[in-house]
């Protein structure tokens, strides 16, 4: 699956903090979007290791936007909250793996992997500032 859960988070938790003033921590965001705290904190984190958001400490803390969001790929971010790249197919370059046990002689394999090379591309020129 391209996009799960944690992807569709990321996104709508990057539409808060842009928005925001101020930084907004994972509890007042998990409270305003319905979102299980614990399952929130991981992919903010996972948005702070990739450079996308900023933590700040203290009593005022929370997250803000590292960068502006027209320098912010879509890619970048699915990869930071699914802590991998978005694979269209089982079988892709990123599973290393076929689901049949055919790998590398597989009829539709360049097909696949030409697709998912669209797709990565599509991804990679895709900005936050495109969608929000």
């Amino acid at each position: 699956m391209l996009l799960t859960r944690a992807s569709e988070y990321a996104l709508l938790s990057l539409d808060v903090i842009r928005k925001s003033n101020h930084p907004i921590g994972a509890e007042q965001l998990a409270t305003e979007l319905s979102i299980p705290k614990s399952f929130l904190a991981k992919i903010l984190q996972g948005l702070a290791k990739q450079d996308i958001l900023e933590s700040r400490k203290g009593a005022h803390g929370g997250f803000i936007l590292a960068k502006d969001i027209s320098e912010i790929s879509v890619n970048a971010i699915i990869f930071a909250a699914e802590g991998k790249s978005p694979a269209v197919f089982d079988c892709t370059s990123y599973s290393h793996s076929c689901p049949n046990g055919i790998i590398g002689t597989c009829a539709i394999s360049p097909f696949l992997m030409n697709f998912q090379g669209k797709i990565d591309d599509f991804l990679d020129g895709l900005m936050l500032s495109d969608i929000l």
